[in-house]
Formats: structure tokens, sequence, C-alpha cells
């Protein structure tokens, strides 16, 4: 199976909100917005970066990058990440998600914070810090990426995350 990751363009957005849709269907975990969360994003300038992974032209996954805070540390929050679930496990998100990571370095933050499953996050170099907290709480799903140092404080998402 050969596909490549590329930033997203104009005309990817319906496939973007399918993929999510998709990847997200019947979790435990979701909210059941997770598909509109990118067009929040874009429609808000927020959107800093979004990666798709295409297999030809057929967009099969995706991860979204926008603006977060630990604390009084500017930071990247990653999320949602996506991808079609006839072809996870094949290294797709893993691979996405390393990829953001890798330009969020240049954008001058701090680090890139995500809520998410501890064992698939930790496996890229995250880490659930007891100094940082969500809402107040401290939370094991909370999972930080530290550019130099590990920020900590109370983590803030963009306000999409929470309409």
């Amino acid at each position: 199976m050969k596909w490549n990751i590329r930033q997203e363009k104009a005309g990817d957005e319906a496939a973007i909100a399918e993929v999510t849709r998709a990847a997200f269907a019947g979790k435990a975990y979701a909210d059941g917005d997770e598909d509109e969360l990118p067009a929040k994003l874009r429609d808000t300038g927020a959107l800093v970066l979004s990666l798709v992974a295409v297999q030809g032209t057929k967009v099969i996954g995706h991860v979204a990058l926008s603006p977060a805070r630990i604390g009084g540390t500017k930071c990247l929050g990653l999320g949602p990440v996506s991808v079609k679930p006839d072809v996870q496990g094949k290294g797709i998100g893993s691979a996405l998600v390393n990829h953001a990571v890798a330009v969020a370095g240049a954008y001058g933050r701090g680090g890139v914070v995500l809520m998410g499953d501890p064992a698939f996050y930790g496996r890229l170099g995250f880490v659930s810090e007891g100094g940082t907290t969500y809402n107040g709480k401290p939370s094991k799903h909370l999972q930080i990426l530290g550019f130099e140092d590990t920020p900590s404080g109370d983590a803030t998402f963009h306000s999409a995350f929470s309409e």
C-alpha cells in the first residue's frame, strides 16, 4: 500500500470531514462532533497546519495543529488525528503525527499537546506530565511533547474544541 503525506489543499475539506467521521464513529471516547473540528479551526483562522495522507488522490488520513497553551507557554494542540478504518494499523496515523510534530518545531512554540491514548502517543514521544492539568484536573490522556523543557500548568485548547 503506497501513500504520501501532503498539506491540505482546497477541495480536501469534505474528504477530511468524512475520514474524521469514519475514524471516530462508535468510539467510546468520541464526542460525536470531531468531524466538525477541522472546519471550525479552518473557519476561525486557527488551523495552523493541516496534513492529509493520500493514496493516489484519495484522502485516507488527516491531522490538524492549532494554537494551545500550557500555563504561560504557547504550544500547538494536535488533533483531531484520523485514519480511515479500513487502513488503520498500517502506520499512517503515526506518520501523520510525527510529520506534524516535525513541522511544529519550526513554529517557535514550547511543544505539542493533545488529549489521547497514552499507549499510542507514548510510542511517539508524548508523556503525561504530573504538573499539567486540563480544566484544573490531571488527566492521563493529556499528553505533551516538549521541544526543550516539558511545559507545566493548565492546558487550554482553541475554543473550537469546547463549542
